[in-house]
């Protein structure tokens, strides 16, 4: 136990410099997010009743920013009390499942609509009813159950001693062996595969659309606009703290018993990173009006 208030206060010592900056983020991602997500689902729902599939994957994506940004104020409370949780143990679990959820469900779906318009594109003949929206529902009530079974044990974790139950929410510091060898499967399966995806799906959206006949040039822009989009906010909001996650696991897996300074350094970076991926939050309603004019 001394170790661990020797972490904590660490851990506080590390996070006060980017505490105004992680407030400041949060704030305005909950101001403009609600209700662009808010618009982007009541819009989506209008495609969807036009049996529009994409939209399901769109309106599916605003209902889970639209879950995590209900729990954004809990975490501006928390930040601003220099990360010392005092809204019991439940509330944390809830709120850090819902966090982690939204990350990786968001991840998917963005993936969902890079193959579906890679599908519809590249394939457009072949795809032709077979693109239906019952599809599209089977395949977001799948990844929402996967994601959420893999984020389960939160839900049946020990409990803190109870002098500590109320100092952190899911912040580890330093890391242990089981969150390294967990951060790895995540990178793995939660970015590096998915990017992969977005990778392939999109290089073929663009060569198809630089050959194709059937598009003219302003269909083939908007249609690399959404491609362009999609990879942008991938890089932008999920690969620096996916890349800092994978950092700090394999540093820990080499150097467990000298790694505090290496963490001390690097957390306050991951924390601002972690951070960023709220960001996604306010991103994906662009997702929505590239593909709306694209029209393809």
């Amino acid at each position: 136990r001394p170790s661990y208030l020797k972490g904590l206060s660490q851990l506080n010592s590390s996070l006060e410099n980017s505490k105004t900056l992680l407030v400041a983020v949060y704030s305005i991602v909950f101001a403009i997010g609600l209700p662009a997500n808010c618009l982007t689902s009541m819009l989506t729902f209008a495609q969807i009743l036009r049996n529009k599939v994409i939209a399901i994957y769109i309106f599916s994506l605003s209902l889970c920013e639209l879950m995590y940004l209900s729990t954004l104020p809990l975490w501006i409370i928390y930040v601003q009390d220099d990360h010392h949780w005092k809204m019991g143990l439940s509330a944390c679990r809830v709120t850090g499942f819902i966090f982690f959820c939204n990350i990786y469900i968001s991840i998917l779906l963005l993936c969902c609509i890079s193959v579906d318009r890679y599908v519809a594109l590249v394939y457009a003949l072949e795809s032709r009813g077979k693109r239906g929206q019952r599809k599209a529902i089977l395949i977001v009530f799948f990844l929402f159950a996967m994601v959420a079974i893999v984020h389960s044990p939160v839900f049946s974790m020990e409990d803190n001693p109870p002098d500590l139950i109320n100092m952190t929410c899911f912040e580890t510091f330093p890391l242990d062996t089981k969150l390294a060898s967990f951060n790895f499967a995540r990178f793995l399966l939660g970015f590096a595969i998915p990017f992969t995806i977005l990778i392939f799906t999109n290089y073929k959206i663009f060569q198809s659309t630089k050959t194709s006949t059937s598009l003219n040039c302003r269909q083939k822009a908007k249609v690399k606009y959404l491609a362009i989009a999609i990879i942008v906010i991938f890089l932008i909001c999920f690969a620096p703290y996916h890349v800092v996650l994978l950092i700090r696991s394999i540093y820990f897996m080499f150097y467990s018993n000298c790694s505090c300074p290496f963490e001390r350094g690097i957390y306050s970076v991951f924390t601002v990173f972690l951070c960023l991926c709220t960001a996604n939050s306010i991103a994906d309603p662009i997702i929505y009006v590239l593909v709306r004019i694209s029209r393809v």
